[in-house]
């Protein structure tokens, strides 16, 4: 089974959710479609989203929510 990673296109912070409220996009364990937002990254108050780049089942998060990140980290590994 491959594992795809998922990495940050830049240096942020990486958020779980969409605000402090909301529940998270994806969670350990969650399949995901290619399109799939994973996440947002914060940078400068503008915030970007993360879509997963691959279709795969039981993604991992590696990264914290709020966790500050630097372009090329993985965030999430899925197996395809």
């Amino acid at each position: 089974m491959n594992k795809f990673e998922i990495r940050s296109p830049l240096p942020g912070t990486f958020y779980r959710a969409s605000s402090p409220d909301a529940a998270p996009f994806k969670a350990d364990g969650d399949d995901v479609a290619e399109s799939d937002v994973i996440g947002v990254i914060e940078v400068m108050k503008t915030f970007h989203e993360i879509p997963a780049g691959a279709a795969g089942r039981n993604i991992l998060f590696a990264a914290e929510n709020e966790e500050p990140i630097m372009a090329g980290q993985v965030i999430a590994e899925i197996e395809q």
